[in-house]
């Protein structure tokens, strides 16, 4: 079963009221979204095992804090996709643009374009994986979680990582600072071919590399003030 709503014929804080209404599981049927028009906040604060189609492009913080929910995007998203999600699935078909997945603590987010900069600033432990390229300081104080990147990365890759992951198939313009490359472990191969199986991409583990902390600046130490 499907249930559809059309935003030139409803009001976006309809549909999430909906959806919060819903009970946490045993939701059947897929939610449809017609005419989103690049609107903010659709889909924001789901918290039910329920399929959600947004069928267009969509504006800022799209599937924001979302918990169990699977949600997919037929288009491009802006600022804040899934921003501070805590468990569920978003995945998105086009581009996304800055801070996509910004504070997730959990769950899954797959974009098959490229995503703009500063993707996945302070992951807290979601899994974040970009088919195409990323821009500035992606990763930037991400403390936890994996971020895989198929394309290239732009300037400052990683900056100020803490304990997060990041695989990267593609060349870096720069790594931000205290972020190294790393051995690519076997916990990290095991992770990584998880991780690619999940947003069905079919890429060699092999050809990717892993960066994360070098953990010199866990402390702040005058001395080392310059490299902050």
């Amino acid at each position: 079963m499907s249930r559809v709503f059309d935003l030139e014929q409803t009001t976006i804080r309809a549909l999430n009221q909906a959806l919060h209404d819903l009970p946490e599981t045993g939701n059947s049927e897929t939610w449809q979204v017609l005419n989103p028009k690049g609107e903010h906040a659709i889909a924001c604060g789901a918290n039910a095992d329920i399929n959600i189609e947004i069928q267009g492009h969509v504006g800022y913080y799209c599937a924001g804090m979302n918990q169990l929910a699977s949600i997919a995007v037929h288009g491009n998203v802006g600022t804040g996709v899934a921003e501070n999600m805590m468990s569920g699935v978003v995945r998105v078909d086009g581009n996304a643009s800055q801070s996509a997945g910004a504070t997730a603590h959990g769950g899954l987010l797959v974009i098959k374009g490229d995503a703009a900069a500063r993707c996945g600033i302070s992951l807290k432990g979601a899994d974040i994986i970009v088919q195409g390229s990323v821009g500035h300081m992606t990763g930037f104080m991400a403390q936890k979680g994996n971020i895989v990147i198929c394309g290239d990365a732009r300037h400052a890759l990683g900056d100020s990582i803490y304990e997060a992951n990041i695989y990267l198939r593609g060349n870096a313009a720069d790594l931000g600072a205290d972020c190294e490359e790393k051995a690519m472990e076997a916990s990290d191969t095991e992770t990584l071919g998880n991780l690619l199986e999940q947003a069905q991409i079919n890429l060699p583990v092999g050809a990717f590399r892993h960066y994360g902390s070098a953990r010199k600046l866990y402390h702040f130490d005058i001395k080392k003030a310059a490299s902050y």
